[in-house]
């Protein structure tokens, strides 16, 4: 790969980026987090499954590269239907990752590295294994603990059919029946997502104060924030009346505005109960919504001064590789928070999504369904040069941005991995039709020429197998190429972190071509983004840093440039 130009200095300050123009001093405001999915970031015990001892033994890593802080998937215990998104009790760690003690070492010492971190919350369904539901199908129709889920009786004869036509995200319907204690067939239960994740009622309010306990107790042990999970879906319609799904049995999130299971206003409400407990706190303690919805103007409502602090740009990250699209959802992004002071958070990938190598370098290049492009053969060379133009561009807006694991790395998915292998519940509750998500979660390589790539000690098998071809995309190899995705991004983040006034400075667009993205943030920085087929010429502008090197003073297709505005 083409050499990075850099025309930077030595590491950041540990603690974090500069303080925001006026009032605004908080981290959480520009930061770059790194998102650490556990199970698959690092193997401390050798038995081939990521954990917490494995991750203290990376967090160097993590401050090196430049990131700010990082946010860790769920930890907590789990029967793992849907990698542990299925919560069985939210105030303590699957023993597959550790211990309490392991988490609070990883708090400690990412702390004592200048390293904020946030966890993942997973408020709307437990794991059908939590006790409260375990005991809301032992204790009968007249259980107590029925009411903090959504137990309803079936419509038809004998109640032999779902309460209403529901589906869920998963595929199939949104109801389970359940068997009475007695043996007899009895009421049927929500569950948004997979059966093994049924739905909390939030109108309860037992449901709500527990939770007051368990946001209290991760903020009493020291964590800087919280990642809600499904956000939108945490409220629904009263009634639970039937859904609308205009004869598409499609749950679609990101363009159905009234929707009586996502989106539904009263969830809200939750979120300001939350916000005034994490107000308590000293420090910025922060919320961050992973909300899905259909417009930039939804997600703003989110947003507001007394609910969440940031949320993902989903928009942003589901989008085509094209200026046009791109500069729209840039310019809808920054008017729609401009009314609540609130930076966006801008993202490419995460544990649910094709990353961007594999994305970019296929025909289909958007991501609105998981099924976007899937069976097209990407062409990585092509997606691994757009991808570096695409973190350039990101880490370049105003606002803070999220990093997942392996992206720095340039990893592609893992589009052929054997049937046997995979668990993600998509795959299993579409008969195969869908292959889920589990291609973009293989453990990260970090030294070594074969697997286990020191994720794991030699001749240990990791719980999702490795291609040989990430030989030269381990760390390890990385770190010793100028040229490599890793090296860009340190660059990248160095330059970020260093440059004075980037942090308060705002977005202003400079005329240029149908296909390129050409913006000055201020006084502190331009960049550059060529989508076009042609090379842009630059005007001896003076480069920072740049994903390729130029050509003859231009800057060719598929490329990024940060240049001193000046």
């Amino acid at each position: 790969m083409s050499s990075v130009t850099d025309h930077t200095d030595g590491p950041g300050s540990p603690d974090g980026t500069g303080p925001e123009a006026g009032e605004a001093t908080t981290w959480w405001r520009s930061a770059v987090m790194y998102q650490v999915y556990p199970r698959s970031f690092a193997d401390g015990n050798g038995d081939g499954e990521g954990d917490l001892p494995g991750l203290r033994t990376r967090l160097p890593y993590l401050a090196d590269l430049g990131v700010d802080g990082l946010w860790i998937s769920p930890w907590f215990p789990s029967p793992m239907a849907d990698g542990g998104y299925d919560v069985s009790d939210f105030t303590d760690i699957h023993p597959m990752f550790g211990t309490l003690e392991d988490a609070d070492a990883v708090l400690r010492e990412a702390r004592a590295l200048g390293l904020r971190v946030i966890i993942d919350l997973v408020p709307n369904h437990t794991s059908d294994q939590h006790p409260w539901f375990l005991a809301a199908l032992a204790g009968g129709p007249q259980a107590p603990e029925r009411a903090r889920y959504f137990f309803r009786d079936g419509r038809g004869e004998g109640g032999d059919e779902p309460p209403n036509n529901w589906i869920s995200a998963f595929g199939g319907p949104a109801w389970s029946r359940v068997t009475e204690p007695d043996g007899t067939p009895g009421q049927w239960y929500l569950h948004l997502f997979a059966p093994e994740q049924p739905d909390l009622d939030w109108g309860n309010p037992d449901v709500l104060d527990d939770f007051d306990d368990v946001l209290r107790f991760w903020f009493d042990r020291g964590v800087d924030g919280l990642r809600i999970d499904a956000a939108p879906a945490m409220a629904k319609k009263a009634g639970l009346p039937d859904a609308d799904y205009g004869g598409v049995l499609q749950f679609r999130t990101v363009d159905w505005d009234d929707n009586p299971h996502w989106d539904v206003e009263a969830v809200h409400d939750i979120f300001r109960r939350w916000r005034a407990i994490a107000d308590t706190y000293e420090g910025e303690r922060v919320f961050v919504a992973e909300a899905v919805v259909s417009t930039p103007e939804r997600l703003s409502k989110y947003l507001r001064p007394d609910e969440m602090h940031t949320a993902f740009n989903f928009p942003y990250l589901k989008g085509p590789w094209e200026a046009g699209a791109l500069r729209a959802v840039i310019d809808d992004t920054l008017a729609s928070f401009a009314p609540t002071g609130t930076p966006s958070t801008w993202v490419l990938t995460s544990h649910d999504e094709i990353r961007p190598v594999t994305r970019y370098g296929r025909t289909t290049t958007s991501s609105y369904f998981i099924t976007d492009g899937e069976g097209e053969v990407p062409d990585l060379e092509l997606g691994t040069r757009r991808a570096r133009a695409a973190a350039m561009l990101m880490l370049a807006l105003p606002g803070g941005a999220y990093i997942y694991q392996g992206e720095e790395l340039g990893l592609p998915n893992v589009d052929d991995l054997p049937d046997e292998v995979l668990q993600d519940p998509m795959f299993l509750r579409s008969g195969g039709q869908m292959r889920g998500r589990d291609g973009c979660r293989v453990p990260l390589p970090w030294s070594g020429t074969v697997p286990p790539f020191g994720f794991s000690p030699d001749g240990v098998q990791p719980w999702l197998p490795q291609p040989s071809t990430w030989r030269d995309l381990t760390v390890e190899a990385e770190l010793a190429d100028p040229d490599s995705m890793l090296s860009l991004h340190r660059t990248v983040l160095r330059l970020r972190r260093q440059t004075p006034g980037l942090a308060e400075a705002g977005l202003a667009w400079r005329k240029s071509a149908e296909s390129v993205l050409d913006f000055d943030r201020g006084q502190a920085l331009r960049c550059v983004v060529n989508l076009s087929d042609n090379p842009v010429p630059l005007e001896g502008a003076t480069v920072l840093v740049s994903s390729v090197p130029l050509e003859d003073g231009a800057l060719p297709p598929d490329a990024a440039v940060w240049l001193d505005p000046r």
